[in-house]
């Protein structure tokens, strides 16, 4: 070796590599950046952070921090709707017992629901769960299309019920930031409901633990007749809580 080739060592071949890699980096983030900023871009509107969440896109590795992003006002979160629910002033009875982002819910997706006031989050909730979860279980599992969501109530200014009785703590019903569902019904005319269907027949019993499954992915609680005998004719559906999909 000569004076004039110094030796490689690996700490200089490492530096080469780390820069190497650095440059990548950059490059990539310049590519991506382009890709999210032009007019044309080829880049799916799921994909792009840039692109609002709308209840119809696909579903990519960005959609859950979409969905956060719209439930942080009213405003972002009827968007992302599209239709289907109607805004509504603000509903204060006191700390315990309120609606707050008040939406009417008139339909969820392509289904009909009762008219029922929830929070715009609970309503967005529904909508990703009906899109994403309920048609195609539908379709694959009984041949048809959801047409109807059955539901029992969202708001409720009351106290937890447990099985031995009343609780201390507020129920999340109190501040409508959960809605009960007793049942579906379907294009083919057939209805299903979980106090007669949770363990009847084998299609009808597939639908009903497919959509327990599937609304885990949407709501941060989920109590189906698998948790209790209180929750036998209704899903508990959450926008808030720990992560218990039962």
């Amino acid at each position: 070796m000569t004076p004039e080739e110094p030796e490689k060592t690996p700490h200089r071949r490492g530096s080469i590599v780390g820069a190497v890699f650095l440059s990548v980096l950059v490059m990539a983030g310049i590519v991506g950046t382009a890709l999210v900023l032009v007019d044309d871009t080829p880049l799916p509107p799921e994909w792009n952070p840039t692109v609002p969440l709308q209840v119809e896109h696909d579903l990519s590795p960005l959609t859950s921090w979409k969905l956060a992003n719209a439930e942080r006002s009213l405003e972002s979160c009827v968007a992302a709707l599209a239709d289907g629910a109607v805004p509504r002033d603000d509903f204060e009875v006191s700390a315990n017992c309120h609606i707050r982002d008040r939406v009417n819910l008139q339909t969820v997706g392509a289904s009909d629901i009762a008219d029922v006031e929830t929070t715009c989050s609970i309503a967005l909730r529904m909508a990703m769960w009906e899109q994403h979860g309920l048609q195609p279980a539908a379709r694959e599992i009984l041949n048809t299309d959801l047409t109807r969501i059955d539901q029992i109530g969202s708001y409720n200014c009351r106290q937890m019920r447990t099985t031995s009785g009343n609780s201390a703590r507020w129920s999340t019903h109190a501040t409508a930031s959960a809605i009960d569902i007793s049942g579906f019904r379907f294009a083919d005319g057939t209805r299903l409901r979980l106090i007669d269907d949770w363990n009847g027949a084998p299609a009808a019993a597939a639908f009903l633990r497919r959509a327990r499954d599937t609304s885990c992915d949407w709501f941060r609680l989920t109590l189906s007749p698998d948790y209790n005998r209180l929750h036998a004719d209704h899903f508990h559906l959450q926008s808030a809580g720990w992560g218990l999909c039962r």
